[in-house]
């Protein structure tokens, strides 16, 4: 099997889980080389982070040998609305971003996983969902059947989301929240920590509370 040499962008709390989940993807089966960050953080350059390197800014990934895999860890309630553009940086296709799935995550074989996405520990994904491209999926969240969810979107950890529930693009749902079944997020929407989202959410809002209510608009 040919291993993969893989570099995360970022060096960020989310960055070092990604290293730890292909650790323990590497010790069932070695499927990746790990060879170091891309942080846009001048100040970063030249050290190194759990052992490995960063290489220099987003944009030195078109620079990197061909051979390389990517993988993003960028992305927080600060600038979740940007991380379609922090990606574009690198300049790298998406079928040179790949899907990071660790190994305790159950994963229906009836879902779809797009590409650059990273499922963390203990995620339950089950029947008929669809997950788009750059979505991180961050511990013990449980998504149902038939939900959809955009590309760039984060689901912070210990979040349920109900059955035929629709998240649009570039969204962050807050740890520990809870969304209703039927009910949609517009895109670029923000859901609050411990929030129960009961009816649907506009593009651009932030909502906060249970059950959730609109707080401001996120931009």
């Amino acid at each position: 099997m040919t291993i993969k040499p893989i570099v995360i962008l970022g060096t960020g709390g989310n960055c070092i889980d990604i290293l730890d989940t292909i650790n323990d993807i590497n010790a069932i089966q070695l499927k990746y080389e790990c060879v170091g960050f891309l942080d846009d953080n001048p100040d970063h350059w030249g050290q190194r982070i759990a052992g490995l390197p960063i290489l220099g800014p987003l944009p030195t990934a078109i620079d990197l040998p061909s051979s390389h895999f990517y993988v993003n860890g960028i992305g927080s309630p600060r600038n979740f609305w940007e991380k379609e553009s922090i990606i574009a940086k690198t300049k790298v296709g998406i079928e040179k971003f790949e899907t990071i799935i660790h190994p305790t995550a159950h994963i229906s074989n009836m879902s779809d996983i797009g590409r650059g996405t990273v499922i963390f520990q203990n995620v339950t994904i089950t029947s008929n969902v669809k997950i788009g491209d750059h979505v991180i999926i961050l511990p013990n969240t449980v998504i149902s059947h038939d939900d959809v969810i955009g590309d760039y979107s984060c689901i912070a950890g210990g979040v349920c989301i109900s059955g035929v529930v629709a998240i649009g693009k570039s969204c962050y749902i807050g740890t520990n929240s809870s969304i209703k079944q039927n009910v949609s997020i517009g895109d670029f929407s923000l859901v609050g920590m411990n929030s129960a989202v009961l009816r649907d959410v506009p593009k651009n809002n932030v909502v906060v509370g249970n059950p959730a209510k609109f707080l401001r608009y996120t931009r």
